[in-house]
């Protein structure tokens, strides 16, 4: 009995002590826990997938998720808008939706076109990819678009988050040139970094006839290509031309600037530095650009080169060389000096610009040898050419009754071979539409006087016949002809009897010249005559 009694004090204490410590794991609460329900640790709940929370639009994937006081930023910055032909695959465990033949993703700004998109929700990657047809061709290759800027590679991965993205065989076109390089990075909408690219003017960048490559390059679009080690290449067949690093600039902007001068040896002048100088981006109506040429024996060349354009009023170019060549040395027997020059101008004016006059040149004069003897002859088939012609015209319609035209024109022709100028300084023609001048105001003319009309015509020249030493010269106009032809046709009909027409007509022609000929007969003095012309200046008619 009093082991028993021990028995139950000591299973008392101990379950007492067992209680106690249980109760100092228990989480403190201010609701009492019932007795009869027994205390159970609270298990955790997985974490929801992504995609069960997400609804889903599949034409335009615009996701939604549950509100988050502590997320403001909703998961896509815009509306991503999709289309394929034959499916869109949704896979909602993975958060993947995959676009099948002729996919099409449209993100802000951005546009990606595929054979097949695959589209990685939860890491906000896109992967673009060709699809192989029936042919076994490799065809619906991505072209990704952002802007003005499109790129054509084999296969695409870009993040929508980052907006980084990596291209493989891509092809962009940048101003003139045709870029393709084997791997393209993308860090931001102005930085690319490609390796092993290709850069060339040829229209077709996947078979160029002749292209740079480099190993590496920063290219901004729009702005500027600069590469590391770069080599050129004619038919895929490396040459000793090559670069440690160069430096392309690409703006579609005129911008001013200075043109680098070309060096190279010339067994008459020596060593030069050519066609070196500044390009002045005027406006956006007009250009200029201004080129200089130095050799080391003295010689030097200058040109001035301007490009003007108006839309629809008026557009030209303008083109002034100047050289000054030596050959040999002083004091040796065939030392020359040389100057040669030479003027182009061509304008043109748009015909809607104004219906009632007309301005045109056409210039090409200057030395007789100089496309044959520059030396910065750049067009080779110019030094074949044997004769040089200008024509610059005007012409104005005054409109009315009697309706007046008047037309200027002045021409040059110029012979390479006999150095012979001829020019006429000006042409002049002008002419007033038939007038009745018997005519009654109101009702039919009628009889010989009524049907009385007459035109006028007028044509005036100047001629210069020169050769090119003295052309530009006081010389030039020593045998200068010039003279004025007035023609005025007069013209009636009427009717006999009411059975015969009768037409009768005449022309009254009159020139006026500012030089005449008087010429007589002398006596020679051994019985016979000589014929005497003595030239008289004044005006005649």
């Amino acid at each position: 009995m009093h082991y028993l009694k021990r028995y139950i004090i000591l299973s008392i204490v101990f379950l007492t002590a067992s209680l106690i410590c249980h109760a100092q794991e228990l989480p403190t609460t201010s609701t009492p826990i019932p007795a009869e329900k027994p205390v159970e640790k609270e298990q955790e709940t997985p974490p929801k997938p992504i995609a069960e929370s997400i609804e889903i639009d599949t034409d335009s994937l615009q996701f939604t998720t549950p509100i988050d006081s502590t997320k403001q930023k909703p998961i896509l910055e815009h509306t991503l808008v999709s289309s394929a032909t034959d499916y869109k695959e949704i896979d909602r465990i993975n958060n993947i939706i995959t676009l099948y033949n002729e996919a099409k993703i449209v993100y802000g700004d951005i546009t990606l076109e595929a054979g097949k998109i695959v589209m990685n929700m939860n890491t906000g990657d896109i992967f673009a990819y060709g699809v192989i047809d029936t042919a076994g061709v490799y065809s619906q290759k991505p072209i990704f678009t952002q802007g003005q800027n499109i790129v054509k590679p084999d296969s695409i991965i870009f993040n929508k988050d980052t907006r980084k993205a990596l291209t493989y065989n891509s092809v962009t076109a940048q101003g003139e040139f045709n870029v393709k390089a084997e791997v393209t990075k993308r860090v931001n909408d102005s930085v690319y970094y490609m390796k092993r690219a290709i850069f060339t003017t040829s229209k077709d960048p996947n078979n160029p006839d002749y292209y740079f490559l480099a190993r590496k390059i920063k290219f901004v679009p729009g702005e500027k290509i600069v590469t590391g080690l770069v080599n050129m290449y004619i038919a895929d067949v490396p040459t000793p031309i090559g670069l440690p690093f160069a430096y392309f600039p690409m703006t579609t902007d005129r911008k001013s600037g200075v043109i680098i001068p070309s060096f190279g040896n010339n067994n008459n002048q020596g060593y030069f530095l050519q066609n070196g100088g500044y390009y002045f981006a005027i406006n956006d109506y007009v250009d200029l650009t201004v080129l200089g040429d130095y050799f080391t024996n003295g010689s030097w060349g200058s040109r001035i080169e301007s490009s003007y354009r108006k839309r629809y009023a008026f557009n030209g170019s303008f083109r002034f060389l100047y050289e000054n060549q030596i050959q040999s040395e002083r004091g040796f027997s065939d030392f020359q000096q040389t100057n040669r020059y030479n003027i182009n101008w061509q304008h043109s004016q748009d015909a809607k610009s104004n219906p009632n006059s007309r301005f045109s040149a056409s210039v090409n004069l200057g030395s007789s040898q100089f496309f044959r003897q520059s030396f910065n002859q750049v067009n080779q088939s110019a030094t074949l050419v044997n004769n040089l012609s200008s024509s610059i015209s005007y012409s104005k319609t005054f409109p009315g009754e009697p309706q007046v035209n008047v037309t200027t024109t002045v021409s040059h022709n110029q012979n390479t071979n006999t150095d012979v100028v001829n020019l006429t300084l000006p042409t002049l023609q002008a002419s007033v539409s038939r007038v009745f001048p018997f005519a009654p105001k109101d009702g039919a003319k009628k009889g010989l006087i009524h049907n009385i009309n007459l035109q006028y015509n007028l044509r005036g020249e100047n001629r210069i016949a020169t050769t090119d030493d003295d052309f530009l010269t006081s010389k030039m106009f020593d045998g200068a002809i010039s003279g004025l032809r007035h023609s005025i046709p007069i013209s009636t009909n009427f009717k006999i009897a009411n059975y015969f027409s009768v037409g009768l007509n005449a022309n009254y022609d009159e020139s006026w010249v500012f030089e005449t000929y008087r010429q007589f007969l002398e006596d020679n003095g051994s019985g016979g005559f000589n014929t005497v012309r003595d030239t008289v200046s004044g005006f005649d008619a």
